[in-house]
């Protein structure tokens, strides 16, 4: 076996492993869904969404409401549509934020036409969210800053870095910001401070490249104060002891 064979059979052993957990975690949000107290605010998308610590930073800022995160590691636009009740609908939220779209951005599932095809599924997610939940307020996050410099780097994280390029990722919030003006949502940009002077993810933020920290998180966190009715002057009471 060559090692181009091996690399190929070891990323399909990780989708197939990953697609296991998916399926396992919508089947467990299905049952939270109907537990969960509805009118909260919600935190949806792929892992990105899934490893942000949202929930428990909530709870200590003095969010008002429940706050329920529905990420799942690995989920495309295409699976996010698929499980939409389950991710978006059920919980019916009274507002949502929304970063889901990175694992779109790859010519090995979609071709050239990936762009095109990530736009499309999200414009139907905005649209059956209009339909569906048309008294939420809806929040479309800026995708996050990566970085392809990591000198610890592996190779499988370097080539699920191949297509998420400084350029695209920068196209794509537009087109991502242009949606949320269509639907009369919200875009929001809440990098500011996860990025180094080239603009790529601060690498004491970085995990992988794509996956971030904590402390990342935090800063991401305090971004999204505004629009959570959280106040700087709290959180800096908070953070003092006050």
């Amino acid at each position: 076996m060559t090692e181009q064979q091996m690399m190929e059979k070891f990323m399909q052993q990780m989708m197939d492993r990953m697609k296991a957990e998916q399926a396992t975690k919508v089947k467990n949000y299905k049952t939270l869904n109907a537990l969960a107290k509805k009118g909260g605010i919600l935190f949806t998308g792929s892992s990105l969404m899934e490893q942000f610590p949202v929930c428990e930073m909530a709870v200590s800022a003095g969010v008002e409401g429940p706050v329920y995160n529905r990420g799942i590691g690995g989920t495309t636009t295409d699976d996010f549509i698929r499980e939409i009740d389950t991710v978006l609908l059920d919980l019916e939220p009274r507002k949502v934020f929304i970063n889901i779209g990175t694992n779109d951005m790859t010519d090995r599932v979609y071709g050239d036409g990936w762009k095109d095809h990530l736009e499309a599924n999200y414009d139907y997610i905005l649209k059956t969210a209009k339909e569906k939940i048309p008294e939420a307020q809806i929040y479309c996050m800026a995708f996050y800053p990566v970085n392809h410099h990591l000198p610890w780097a592996e190779e499988w994280s370097k080539g699920m870095l191949k297509d998420r390029t400084l350029e695209n990722i920068a196209e794509m919030n537009g087109r991502v910001k242009a949606l949320a003006e269509k639907y009369g949502y919200y875009y929001i940009d809440v990098n500011d401070g996860l990025t180094d002077e080239n603009g790529e993810q601060k690498q004491e933020f970085a995990i992988d490249g794509v996956h971030m920290l904590a402390a990342a998180y935090e800063v991401v966190f305090r971004n999204l104060r505004p629009y959570l009715g959280l106040s700087l002057e709290g959180f800096l009471d908070r953070l003092i002891g006050k």
